[in-house]
């Protein structure tokens, strides 16, 4: 099995399609039109990861210029300088660097991109995973898991949902649809969340 694609199911495609290019997220990211119902915490978030601080910034400037809501200011913390928006489809992208200091002008650069899958069991969802062919890259316990995807530009992790709803600043609590669809070699299926993957040429 390969992980190959992410596509986020939007209500307005148009607008969608403009806050991805704005933010530089089009060609890590699609985008297709639905209306499934769907209400508080989707159950993951996109990661971007930046080389310094000042491209936190420029990234996050980008993102609420293109409509975003902000659901964690960018503050310095110990593991270094990032914040918390929402796109306007309602996709959580956190925006991070491990660099707390600027060594080069800000450019809107994204270094990388990870998907976080909130899982009701890490180790669960890992095994069920494993089982479909994915090779795990790291793990730590029950806390974290990243799985080795050479097939996409996307990372692909997982977290306990509770942590990741308080790490990107949102209530746990959410029903329906978790709009996004994951690609890969094998499928279609649907994991232990709810997540659903349909094969795709990666």
């Amino acid at each position: 099995m390969t992980f190959a694609s992410v596509t986020l199911e939007v209500p307005d495609l148009t607008a969608a399609q403009t806050f991805y290019q704005a933010l530089g997220l089009d060609p890590y990211v699609h985008v297709r039109a639905s209306d499934a119902p769907t209400t508080g915490f989707r159950g993951f978030a996109l990661s971007l990861v930046a080389s310094q601080p000042g491209n936190v910034d420029a990234l996050i400037t980008a993102a609420l210029d293109a409509g975003a809501t902000t659901l964690k200011p960018a503050t310095k913390s110990f593991w270094g300088y990032g914040g918390v928006v929402l796109a306007p489809d309602g996709t959580i992208c956190k925006v991070a660097t491990s660099n707390k200091k600027d060594t080069a002008p800000a450019t809107r650069h994204i270094n990388q991109v990870a998907l976080l899958l909130g899982v009701a069991d890490v180790k669960a969802s890992k095994r069920f995973y494993v089982e479909q062919g994915l090779a795990v890259a790291k793990s730590f316990g029950g806390k974290y898991v990243e799985f080795d995807t050479p097939s996409t530009d996307v990372k692909l992790a997982l977290y306990p949902r509770r942590a990741l709803a308080k790490d990107t600043g949102m209530p746990q609590e959410g029903t329906g649809s978790h709009r996004i669809v994951l690609g890969g070699g094998t499928g279609p299926f649907t994991d232990l969340d709810g997540f659903v993957w349909e094969t795709t040429s990666a």
